[in-house]
């Protein structure tokens, strides 16, 4: 899984108050994940940038505080259930996550499938929430999972609320690399799906990351009307064309995103013209 470039030097160049050390150990506890269930020395130094010394003597530190183990089996390292208190401590608490939860439960149970809240992180959607359809799903989508936008239904939602400009230029920071067969990599081809999105009110995405998956979503919005999220639904196609998604469920999924967008509670309902 691509992770969040942690190159340091130009930040330290900018800023004199920047503390590599926290950045180093941050980037030690991001190498987890996905298949990199377990690590060794070497792979986590390699993978965070780090010198073997230097990550030495974080990987020492951060089992001194909790945060990993020893496999003494395996001889390699492992995170420990503390690293969850990052994650309890963004997600607790959190407005749009508290407000919204009641509308993807009533979304999963209505739609039957899986049903999927995401915030944007640089030019990746990061799941924050996620009801599992009941049906059998081969996906394994847990929180915290990052995804690309520019080939996922929850990033092309959130970018297709952005202006044209703005998220254009998220589109240029991003690695149009092919995940599937069908993943569309070529700029212009990706804008016009944001713009059919930014139409209809809802994107689409046909096993462009995930073989096997079809999703729609739609974004949902702060009080000043700009993008926050994105809430999904996602499918194997087994059970479902992308078509018939998209004719089925796409009413459903824009009622939810419009109940789940802050504003809607938030702001007073306009007065009808008589």
């Amino acid at each position: 899984m691509r992770r969040p470039s942690r190159k340091d030097s130009p930040l330290r160049a900018r800023d004199p108050l920047f503390n590599s050390s926290v950045q180093k150990a941050l980037a030690l506890l991001e190498t987890f994940g996905g298949e990199r269930r377990t690590l060794g020395l070497a792979e986590l130094a390699a993978a965070a940038g780090m010198t073997i010394s230097s990550a030495q003597r974080c990987i020492h530190t951060l089992v001194r505080i909790g945060y990993l183990r020893r496999d003494q089996r395996l001889r390699r390292w492992v995170l420990t259930p503390r690293a969850l208190s990052l994650t309890e401590a963004y997600l607790s608490g959190h407005a749009l996550l508290e407000h919204a939860t009641a509308h993807l439960i009533e979304l999963n149970q209505a739609s039957g499938e899986s049903v999927s809240l995401s915030e944007p992180d640089g030019t990746d959607m990061v799941f924050i929430a996620r009801f599992p359809s009941l049906q059998p799903f081969h996906i394994h989508m847990p929180v915290g999972r990052r995804l690309p936008m520019y080939c996922t239904a929850s990033g092309r939602a959130y970018l297709s609320a952005l202006p044209a400009a703005s998220a254009r230029r998220i589109l240029a920071r991003s690695r149009l690399s092919a995940h599937t067969p069908q993943t569309l990599t070529e700029l212009e081809q990706i804008c016009k799906r944001i713009d059919a999105a930014r139409e209809s009110g809802y994107a689409w995405s046909d096993q462009e990351y995930y073989r096997g998956d079809v999703t729609i979503a739609a974004p949902v919005l702060g009080e000043d009307g700009e993008p926050l999220a994105a809430l999904n639904i996602s499918a194997p196609t087994s059970r479902w064309t992308v078509a018939q998604l998209r004719a089925k469920l796409a009413p459903l999924l824009l009622q939810s995103a419009q109940a789940a967008s802050l504003g809607q509670t938030l702001r007073p309902p306009r007065r009808q013209a008589r």
